[in-house]
């Protein structure tokens, strides 16, 4: 399946039935009366976030979805059954957006969730809605009304406890294939990963989601290289794991492009806990890594650790700190709930 995290879909619910006009004529009954009924109501447009989806390639090969019309009213007061909905399945971690791409008009971020996009428009009376002592016999009756119509932006932002950040060809893919169960595609050459992967680890029985965003360049905010659309996949992790490039020529380069692009982009990213690794240790010797070790720790002014994708020294280290961390911040995030929760009068 490809993955695919932004589409711009045309949505329309549906129309209204019309209301009957219709009178009770049978053999031997006085006074017969109207009995037109009532039109039914358009379906409606909503969106269901849906567990087992991570991506909208869904949305891809069709972008017009269109809810049914209700059904008009028939005599013997008999009303219109009621257009069906249209259902549009997202990942959980869509934000939907008006056309302009900006105005948020949802965020979809639990299974289950649901929100109706687009009403249907309201079925038109029969004439028997209009008698009266003065009106015994009204021949006039509703149009259904017209359903909404507007073109929306979905947006996926994979939801992750950590998000993987580094250059091009850091290590970022080998480090999530050796720690989860995840086969990303792994070759010698820089944008190898064009698209996001997840992974499940598990460290001394904790287990948490881990994302490989794609490298990123310099100028990456402003549409460099990849770009920023994979930037906003990381403003849903709780922790960034860096990786830099053992074997790089200047590691402290390395790791200022990276920062400058997180800050640079902003929305948060640049606050959240970091813990950076120098990686690729096992092409290094002793003398480099405590050189480029030394570096990182003064430009960085934090611990460094120096890690191995393929040997896989000191990973276990880094996924046990990153675990207490998530759990931390998870603690947080729950007490901050709760605290809403019991603040909340009726």
């Amino acid at each position: 399946m490809k993955f695919l995290d932004e589409a711009k879909i045309h949505i329309r619910s549906g129309n209204g039935g019309a209301g009957c006009v219709s009178f009770r004529r049978e053999k031997f009954i006085e006074f017969g009366g109207p009995d037109g009924g009532d039109g039914g109501r358009g379906g409606d447009v909503v969106a269901e976030c849906v567990e087992g989806l991570n991506t909208l390639i869904d949305y891809r090969f069709q972008q017009h979805f269109r809810a049914k019309t209700g059904m008009h009213g028939m005599g013997k007061n008999r009303s219109g059954a009621n257009g069906a909905d249209v259902v549009l399945k997202v990942p959980v971690g869509t934000q939907i957006f008006e056309e302009d791409g900006e105005t948020l008009i949802a965020d979809m971020t639990e299974p289950g969730q649901r929100l109706v996009l687009a009403k249907g428009g309201n079925g038109g009376f029969g004439n028997t809605y209009f008698k009266s002592s003065t009106n015994q016999a009204p021949r006039r009756a509703n149009p259904g009304l017209e359903g909404e119509e507007k073109t929306i932006v979905l947006r996926l932002k994979l939801i992750a406890d950590a998000g993987l950040v580094g250059l091009p060809n850091a290590g970022k893919s080998t480090f999530l294939a050796a720690v989860s169960a995840a086969k990303p595609k792994i070759a010698d050459y820089p944008f190898t990963t064009l698209t996001p992967g997840l992974g499940v680890v598990t460290v001394d029985t904790r287990s948490f989601v881990l994302a490989d965003i794609p490298g990123l360049i310099e100028g990456a905010h402003e549409g460099a290289g990849l770009g920023d659309r994979f930037l906003g996949h990381l403003e849903r992790c709780r922790i960034l794991i860096h990786l830099v490039d053992g074997t790089a020529e200047d590691v402290a380069e390395a790791y200022h492009v990276i920062r400058g692009e997180i800050e640079a982009y902003g929305a948060g990213l640049e606050e959240k806990p970091e813990i950076l690794c120098l990686n690729k240790a096992d092409a290094l010797s002793e003398e480099e890594r405590e050189e480029k070790k030394a570096i990182l720790a003064a430009e960085s002014g934090g611990e460094v650790y120096v890690i191995s994708g393929v040997s896989g020294e000191g990973v276990t280290d880094v996924l046990r700190l990153a675990a207490d961390e998530i759990g931390i911040r998870r603690a947080e995030e729950r007490a901050q709930e709760t605290d809403a929760e019991e603040g909340w009068q009726p």
